[in-house]
Protein backbone atom coordinates (compact mmCIF):
# COMPACT_ATOMS: atom_id res chain seq x y z
CA UNK A 1 0.00 0.00 0.00
CA UNK A 2 1.40 3.48 -0.86
CA UNK A 3 2.54 5.43 2.20
CA UNK A 4 -0.01 8.17 1.53
CA UNK A 5 -2.84 5.62 1.86
CA UNK A 6 -1.74 4.12 5.20
CA UNK A 7 -3.84 4.96 8.27
CA UNK A 8 -2.16 7.59 10.38
CA UNK A 9 -0.59 6.18 13.59
CA UNK A 10 -0.76 7.60 17.11
CA UNK A 11 2.14 8.63 19.35
CA UNK A 12 2.81 9.22 23.00
CA UNK A 13 3.60 12.68 24.32
CA UNK A 14 7.26 11.96 25.25
CA UNK A 15 9.89 12.96 22.70
CA UNK A 16 13.64 12.76 22.13
CA UNK A 17 15.58 15.17 19.93
CA UNK A 18 18.91 14.58 18.17
CA UNK A 19 20.66 15.89 15.09
CA UNK A 20 23.12 14.65 12.51
CA UNK A 21 25.25 17.67 11.54
CA UNK A 22 22.34 20.06 12.03
CA UNK A 23 19.74 17.83 10.36
CA UNK A 24 17.45 17.35 13.38
CA UNK A 25 14.74 14.80 14.11
CA UNK A 26 12.21 14.18 16.84
CA UNK A 27 11.69 10.60 17.97
CA UNK A 28 8.31 9.60 19.43
CA UNK A 29 7.16 6.16 20.47
CA UNK A 30 3.81 4.79 19.34
CA UNK A 31 1.16 5.60 21.95
CA UNK A 32 -2.29 7.09 22.54
CA UNK A 33 -1.69 10.81 23.07
CA UNK A 34 -2.04 12.24 19.55
CA UNK A 35 -2.56 11.21 15.94
CA UNK A 36 0.18 11.99 13.42
CA UNK A 37 -2.21 13.63 10.99
CA UNK A 38 -0.66 15.80 8.32
CA UNK A 39 -1.59 19.04 10.11
CA UNK A 40 -0.49 17.74 13.52
CA UNK A 41 2.92 16.69 12.20
CA UNK A 42 3.29 20.05 10.49
CA UNK A 43 2.48 21.86 13.77
CA UNK A 44 4.86 19.78 15.90
CA UNK A 45 7.69 20.33 13.39
CA UNK A 46 7.05 24.07 13.13
CA UNK A 47 10.02 25.98 14.54
CA UNK A 48 7.84 28.81 15.87
CA UNK A 49 4.55 27.15 16.80
CA UNK A 50 5.80 23.68 17.82
CA UNK A 51 8.97 21.87 18.84
CA UNK A 52 10.64 22.41 15.49
CA UNK A 53 12.47 19.74 13.46
CA UNK A 54 13.34 18.45 10.01
CA UNK A 55 11.09 15.46 10.61
CA UNK A 56 9.59 12.92 13.00
CA UNK A 57 10.58 9.29 13.50
CA UNK A 58 7.88 7.16 15.11
CA UNK A 59 9.09 3.98 16.82
CA UNK A 60 6.34 1.37 16.61
CA UNK A 61 5.38 -1.03 19.40
CA UNK A 62 5.82 -4.17 17.31
CA UNK A 63 9.39 -5.38 17.91
CA UNK A 64 8.79 -8.92 19.17
CA UNK A 65 11.33 -10.39 16.72
CA UNK A 66 14.06 -7.94 17.72
CA UNK A 67 13.48 -5.67 14.71
CA UNK A 68 12.76 -2.01 15.49
CA UNK A 69 9.94 -0.89 13.19
CA UNK A 70 9.33 2.76 12.44
CA UNK A 71 7.58 5.31 10.27
CA UNK A 72 9.00 8.65 9.15
CA UNK A 73 7.30 12.00 8.49
CA UNK A 74 8.43 15.24 6.85
CA UNK A 75 7.63 18.66 8.37
CA UNK A 76 5.07 19.25 5.60
CA UNK A 77 3.06 16.40 7.15
CA UNK A 78 3.80 13.80 4.48
CA UNK A 79 5.13 10.32 5.22
CA UNK A 80 8.30 9.30 3.40
CA UNK A 81 10.41 6.20 2.73
CA UNK A 82 13.62 6.76 4.69
CA UNK A 83 16.22 9.24 5.91
CA UNK A 84 19.83 8.35 6.64
CA UNK A 85 20.10 10.95 9.39
CA UNK A 86 16.61 10.17 10.66
CA UNK A 87 17.60 6.51 10.97
CA UNK A 88 20.80 7.45 12.76
CA UNK A 89 18.91 9.77 15.13
CA UNK A 90 16.61 6.83 15.90
CA UNK A 91 19.72 4.71 16.49
CA UNK A 92 20.99 7.26 18.99
CA UNK A 93 17.65 7.07 20.83
CA UNK A 94 17.86 3.28 21.05
CA UNK A 95 21.39 3.60 22.43
CA UNK A 96 20.27 6.38 24.80
CA UNK A 97 17.58 4.06 26.16
CA UNK A 98 20.12 1.24 26.51
CA UNK A 99 18.30 -1.01 24.06
CA UNK A 100 21.18 -1.54 21.62
CA UNK A 101 24.35 -0.25 23.33
CA UNK A 102 27.43 -0.65 21.09
CA UNK A 103 26.29 -3.33 18.68
CA UNK A 104 24.54 -4.01 15.39
CA UNK A 105 20.76 -4.15 15.10
CA UNK A 106 18.03 -4.03 12.44
CA UNK A 107 15.30 -1.49 11.79
CA UNK A 108 12.40 -1.74 9.37
CA UNK A 109 10.84 1.19 7.52
CA UNK A 110 8.49 1.15 4.52
CA UNK A 111 8.93 -2.63 4.31
CA UNK A 112 12.74 -2.52 4.06
CA UNK A 113 15.00 -4.03 6.72
CA UNK A 114 18.10 -1.95 7.34
CA UNK A 115 21.17 -3.03 9.39
CA UNK A 116 22.68 -0.37 11.65
CA UNK A 117 25.59 -0.22 14.10
CA UNK A 118 26.37 2.00 17.08
CA UNK A 119 30.17 2.06 17.06
CA UNK A 120 30.79 4.38 20.01
CA UNK A 121 29.15 6.92 22.30
CA UNK A 122 31.08 9.73 23.99
CA UNK A 123 29.67 12.78 25.77
CA UNK A 124 26.30 12.37 24.07
CA UNK A 125 27.74 12.03 20.56
CA UNK A 126 26.98 8.73 18.84
CA UNK A 127 29.10 7.30 16.02
CA UNK A 128 26.52 5.40 13.95
CA UNK A 129 26.57 3.67 10.58
CA UNK A 130 23.68 2.54 8.39
CA UNK A 131 23.81 -0.08 5.65
CA UNK A 132 21.72 1.73 3.03
CA UNK A 133 21.75 -1.24 0.66
CA UNK A 134 21.76 -1.25 -3.13
CA UNK A 135 21.52 2.10 -4.84
CA UNK A 136 19.83 2.42 -8.24
CA UNK A 137 20.53 5.16 -10.77
CA UNK A 138 18.83 6.52 -13.87
CA UNK A 139 15.52 8.29 -14.61
CA UNK A 140 13.37 5.23 -13.85
CA UNK A 141 14.88 5.01 -10.36
CA UNK A 142 13.17 8.27 -9.36
CA UNK A 143 10.10 7.99 -11.64
CA UNK A 144 11.45 10.74 -13.90
CA UNK A 145 9.75 10.90 -17.30
CA UNK A 146 12.64 10.63 -19.81
CA UNK A 147 10.64 12.75 -22.24
CA UNK A 148 11.47 15.74 -20.03
CA UNK A 149 15.21 15.34 -20.73
CA UNK A 150 17.16 16.63 -23.69
CA UNK A 151 19.15 14.37 -26.02
CA UNK A 152 22.13 14.49 -23.63
CA UNK A 153 20.04 13.39 -20.63
CA UNK A 154 19.96 16.88 -19.12
CA UNK A 155 16.93 18.50 -17.48
CA UNK A 156 15.99 22.02 -18.66
CA UNK A 157 16.34 24.35 -15.67
CA UNK A 158 14.05 27.16 -14.50
CA UNK A 159 15.80 29.56 -16.88
CA UNK A 160 15.84 27.05 -19.75
CA UNK A 161 19.54 26.32 -19.28
CA UNK A 162 20.08 22.51 -19.14
CA UNK A 163 21.01 21.00 -15.78
CA UNK A 164 23.63 18.23 -15.65
CA UNK A 165 21.89 15.64 -13.48
CA UNK A 166 22.31 12.15 -12.05
CA UNK A 167 19.07 10.57 -10.76
CA UNK A 168 19.64 8.23 -7.81
CA UNK A 169 17.37 6.13 -5.58
CA UNK A 170 18.62 5.37 -2.06
CA UNK A 171 15.26 3.89 -1.11
CA UNK A 172 13.97 7.44 -1.67
CA UNK A 173 14.41 9.66 -4.76
CA UNK A 174 17.29 12.06 -5.39
CA UNK A 175 18.40 14.18 -8.31
CA UNK A 176 22.03 15.28 -8.07
CA UNK A 177 22.65 18.48 -10.03
CA UNK A 178 26.32 19.07 -10.84
CA UNK A 179 27.66 22.60 -10.48
CA UNK A 180 31.00 24.29 -11.10
CA UNK A 181 30.54 26.35 -7.92
CA UNK A 182 27.57 25.43 -5.72
CA UNK A 183 26.14 28.52 -4.03
CA UNK A 184 23.12 29.17 -1.84
CA UNK A 185 21.69 31.49 -4.49
CA UNK A 186 21.87 28.68 -7.06
CA UNK A 187 20.37 26.17 -4.60
CA UNK A 188 17.39 28.42 -3.87
CA UNK A 189 16.77 28.90 -7.57
CA UNK A 190 17.10 25.26 -8.62
CA UNK A 191 16.15 23.31 -5.48
CA UNK A 192 12.38 23.92 -5.34
CA UNK A 193 12.17 23.71 -9.14
CA UNK A 194 13.69 20.22 -9.27
CA UNK A 195 12.09 18.93 -6.04
CA UNK A 196 8.58 19.60 -7.35
CA UNK A 197 9.19 19.08 -11.07
CA UNK A 198 6.02 17.74 -12.76
CA UNK A 199 8.08 15.15 -14.68
CA UNK A 200 9.09 13.48 -11.39
CA UNK A 201 6.05 11.54 -10.28
CA UNK A 202 6.50 11.67 -6.51
CA UNK A 203 8.82 14.65 -6.13
CA UNK A 204 12.48 14.33 -5.22
CA UNK A 205 15.30 15.42 -2.97
CA UNK A 206 17.88 17.55 -4.78
CA UNK A 207 21.60 18.09 -4.23
CA UNK A 208 23.77 20.78 -5.80
CA UNK A 209 27.14 19.03 -5.92
CA UNK A 210 30.76 19.20 -7.04
CA UNK A 211 33.65 16.73 -6.86
CA UNK A 212 36.43 18.54 -4.99
CA UNK A 213 39.07 15.83 -4.51
CA UNK A 214 40.02 12.22 -5.31
CA UNK A 215 37.58 10.97 -2.64
CA UNK A 216 35.71 14.14 -1.75
CA UNK A 217 32.52 15.86 -2.82
CA UNK A 218 30.81 19.04 -1.67
CA UNK A 219 27.03 19.44 -1.66
CA UNK A 220 24.21 21.80 -0.76
CA UNK A 221 20.85 20.14 -0.09
CA UNK A 222 17.19 20.81 -0.83
CA UNK A 223 14.98 18.11 0.69
CA UNK A 224 11.55 17.10 -0.56
CA UNK A 225 8.94 18.29 1.93
CA UNK A 226 11.57 20.17 3.97
CA UNK A 227 13.51 22.66 1.86
CA UNK A 228 17.08 23.70 2.55
CA UNK A 229 18.87 21.57 5.16
CA UNK A 230 22.41 21.63 6.54
CA UNK A 231 22.89 17.90 6.07
CA UNK A 232 21.22 14.72 4.85
CA UNK A 233 22.31 11.11 5.07
CA UNK A 234 20.56 9.79 1.97
CA UNK A 235 21.59 12.91 0.04
CA UNK A 236 25.22 12.20 0.94
CA UNK A 237 24.79 8.63 -0.30
CA UNK A 238 23.25 9.92 -3.53
CA UNK A 239 26.09 12.39 -4.18
CA UNK A 240 28.81 9.84 -3.42
CA UNK A 241 27.18 7.19 -5.61
CA UNK A 242 26.55 9.64 -8.44
CA UNK A 243 30.22 10.66 -8.41
CA UNK A 244 31.19 6.98 -8.80
CA UNK A 245 28.65 6.42 -11.59
CA UNK A 246 30.10 9.41 -13.46
CA UNK A 247 33.57 7.90 -12.96
CA UNK A 248 34.68 11.13 -11.28
CA UNK A 249 35.53 9.20 -8.08
CA UNK A 250 36.68 5.61 -7.58
CA UNK A 251 34.54 3.23 -5.49
CA UNK A 252 35.47 3.16 -1.81
CA UNK A 253 35.20 5.53 1.12
CA UNK A 254 34.08 9.00 0.03
CA UNK A 255 33.77 12.08 2.24
CA UNK A 256 30.85 14.39 1.50
CA UNK A 257 31.31 17.94 2.80
CA UNK A 258 28.00 19.50 3.87
CA UNK A 259 27.15 22.79 5.54
CA UNK A 260 26.79 21.01 8.89
CA UNK A 261 29.98 18.95 8.59
CA UNK A 262 31.22 15.77 6.94
CA UNK A 263 29.53 12.42 6.36
CA UNK A 264 31.36 9.34 5.14
CA UNK A 265 29.91 7.03 2.51
CA UNK A 266 31.42 3.75 1.43
CA UNK A 267 30.37 2.88 -2.14
CA UNK A 268 31.18 -0.55 -3.57
CA UNK A 269 31.67 -1.33 -7.24
CA UNK A 270 28.14 -2.76 -7.43
CA UNK A 271 26.78 0.41 -5.77
CA UNK A 272 26.02 -0.85 -2.28
CA UNK A 273 26.44 1.97 0.21
CA UNK A 274 27.09 2.42 3.91
CA UNK A 275 26.66 5.77 5.64
CA UNK A 276 28.58 6.74 8.79
CA UNK A 277 28.84 9.87 10.91
CA UNK A 278 28.05 11.54 14.23
CA UNK A 279 24.67 12.09 15.89
CA UNK A 280 24.38 14.40 18.89
CA UNK A 281 21.78 14.05 21.65
CA UNK A 282 19.95 17.33 22.34
CA UNK A 283 16.91 16.91 24.55
CA UNK A 284 14.13 14.76 25.88
CA UNK A 285 10.78 16.03 27.12
CA UNK A 286 7.02 15.78 26.88
CA UNK A 287 4.29 17.65 25.04
CA UNK A 288 1.99 19.41 27.48
CA UNK A 289 -1.62 18.21 27.84
CA UNK A 290 -2.87 21.53 26.43
CA UNK A 291 -0.69 21.21 23.32
CA UNK A 292 -1.77 17.57 22.85
CA UNK A 293 -5.40 18.69 23.05
CA UNK A 294 -4.65 21.31 20.41
CA UNK A 295 -3.22 18.64 18.12
CA UNK A 296 -6.39 16.59 18.55
CA UNK A 297 -8.28 19.46 16.95
CA UNK A 298 -6.42 18.84 13.69
CA UNK A 299 -8.20 15.51 13.21
CA UNK A 300 -6.85 12.19 11.95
Amino acid sequence: MPLKDLPRPKAGSAFYRAHGLGNDYLVFEEGDAWTLSSRAVERVCDRFLGLGSDGIVLLLKDRTDGVFRLRMFNPDGGEFERSGNGLRCLGSYLAFRGWVERRSFVVEVAGDRIPMTVHAVAAGVHDISVDMGQVVTGPAAVALDPAALDKDGRLPGPDGKPLDITPVSVGNPHVVVWSEDPTMEELKAIGPFVATHPAIAHGTNMQLAKVVGPRECRALIWERGVGHTWASGTSSCAVATASVVRKAVEPGLITVHLEGGDLHVNVTEDLRVELRGPVEEVAEGRLTPAFVARLAGFGA
